[in-house]
């Protein structure tokens, strides 16, 4: 027996080759200068029908001319490797549509199966092939682990509950990625898919990607209402941007989510919809039932939050009391002072947050809030990771020096990335920002982006001598060109060594 993986990229090689002695085997038709079509995928197929002793199988077809035929010969010969624990096919970008579709979810003649990997991206495959293939696949019964990728096909409401209603009956998932992204399966797919998914009971890990699907409010709250029935899931990756989602329902999904309460890992990606602030507030203080999250990544940028407080966001995050690594994208709003001020009060209160990430980036934020987010992170006190993102708002002088002032009482940190740049900061603005970061008496690594501003050579030399001040700093990376800055570069190195314990400087003036 050949237990070692083997790899092929000939098909007319592997056809030859000594078929039953095979175990592990990848083949690799991807780059084929001649495409296969569903004469080549028929012939792999009667091929792999007599390597009876496979276990694991990876075959690589993409953009191969595959058709229906092709599809479901190939399946044909999967069926015979009866001992097949492990498969993994990727079809993408050819043409087997509904009947191929249906065809390649008919596996479940490979009753050892456990883990199944399908990559059907643009394939021309309808409600009726994505139903055939979930009733392929409930059939399945083994299978713990499987991953389904039917991105840009045609797909609606019809097929995206059938799929669902499938893959409910396949009792031992454990694991699942269903990536369904730029169809057209709506409200009524949304709501659909999410009571299926409900009843997958033991289901732990789940990532799901419908981005682009026009789903809606009604959509949003009924996937919501489905998932929060998954009662075993322990990390959660949702991807549902793009989809026309208001402020209805984004709480509604934020109700559903927050049933789920043995969530530890949470990733939430709904960019690009209209949530506005009541939502996200309605989001967040939903998410703060989930007691048991360690690690949140919330996208909310381009949802058109405006200045309303939006400190509902993180404050509902302080039950969390295991939330330890925090990342938030709110950029490409319309957030002015008073949305900043809360949501700096907000996090604030989460304090065994240990790396916080946070991107306002391309908001109104002004110097009221800027200050007040530097007054709300200093509450953190356990903080020692921090990235903080503010490229292109208004903070000028008076609100760089307040965020100074602010992370200079952040004691614990050890590592801070500031972006900054397009702020309208001058001299004092660095200069203060410099005497703050100063106080960073545990800092040891430092990048700091304050391109496109007017902070000039004055500005430059306050900086460097602030930052000369933080005693335990290791690494130092600065950026400030475009900032009216002339033959300081020397002057400039000198002050920040001044740090004794500094090994590597980066500046770029």
């Amino acid at each position: 027996m050949i237990q070692e993986k083997t790899y092929y990229k000939n098909l007319k090689q592997f056809l030859n080759s000594s078929l039953q002695s095979f175990q592990v085997l990848d083949i690799n038709l991807t780059d084929c200068k001649n495409q296969i079509g569903d004469q080549g995928s028929s012939s792999l197929g009667s091929g792999l029908e007599k390597c009876t002793n496979l276990s694991n199988l990876a075959l690589h077809l993409r953009s191969n001319k595959i058709g229906a035929i092709g599809a479901l010969g190939l399946s044909s010969g999967l069926q015979n490797c009866t001992n097949l624990q492990n498969l993994t096919l990727d079809i993408k970008n050819n043409q087997i549509g509904n009947e191929g579709a249906s065809g390649l979810g008919s596996l479940e003649k490979c009753s050892s199966l456990s883990n199944l990997t399908l990559d059907l991206i643009k394939n021309q495959i309808t409600d009726v092939g994505a139903s055939g293939l979930g009733s392929g696949l409930g059939k399945c019964t083994n299978l713990s682990i499987l991953t389904v990728s039917l991105c840009s096909n045609q797909i609606s409401a019809i097929g995206a509950s059938g799929l669902g209603s499938g893959l409910e009956k396949c009792t031992n998932l454990s694991n699942l990625t269903l990536n369904i992204r730029l169809n057209k399966i709506g409200a009524i797919g949304a709501s659909g898919l999410g009571s299926a998914l409900g009843n997958c009971t033991n289901l732990s890990n789940l990532t799901l990607d419908i981005t682009g699907n026009q789903i809606g409010d009604e959509g949003a709250s009924g996937l919501g209402f489905g998932l929060g029935k998954c009662s075993n899931l322990k990390n959660l990756t949702l991807e549902i941007g793009s989809n026309k989602i208001g402020a209805i329902g984004a709480s509604g999904l934020g109700s559903g989510l927050g049933k789920c309460t043995n969530l530890s890992n949470l990733t939430l990606a709904v960019s690009s919809n209209k949530i506005g602030a009541i939502g996200a507030s309605g989001l967040g203080s939903c998410l703060g039932n989930c007691t048991n999250l360690s690690n949140l990544q919330l996208s909310l940028c381009k949802n058109q939050i405006g200045d309303e407080d939006v400190s509902g966001l993180v404050s509902g995050l302080e039950k969390c009391t295991n939330l330890s690594n925090f990342i938030l994208d709110i950029s490409e709003n319309n957030i002015f002072d008073k949305g900043a001020s809360g949501l700096g009060s907000g996090l604030g209160k989460c304090n065994n947050l240990l790396n916080l990430t946070l991107d306002l980036s391309y908001n109104k934020i002004g110097a009221i809030s800027a200050s007040g987010l530097g007054s709300g992170l200093r509450n953190c006190i356990n903080l020692s990771n921090l990235t903080l993102i503010l490229r292109y708002n208004q903070i000028g002088d008076e609100g760089t020096s307040g965020l100074g002032s602010g992370l200079g009482k952040c004691t614990n940190m050890s590592n801070l990335t500031l972006n900054i740049r397009g702020n309208n900061i001058g001299a004092i603005g660095a200069s203060d920002l410099g005497s703050g970061l100063g106080k960073c008496t545990n800092l040891s690594n430092l990048t700091l982006n304050i391109i496109d501003n007017y902070i000039g050579n004055e500005g430059a030399s306050g900086l460097s001598i602030g930052l000369g001040k933080c005693t335990n700093l290791q690494k130092l990376t600065v950026d400030i060109r475009l900032n009216q800055i002339f033959n300081q570069r020397q002057q400039f190195r000198a002050k920040c060594h001044k740090s004794k314990r500094l090994v590597t400087l980066i500046a770029n003036l």
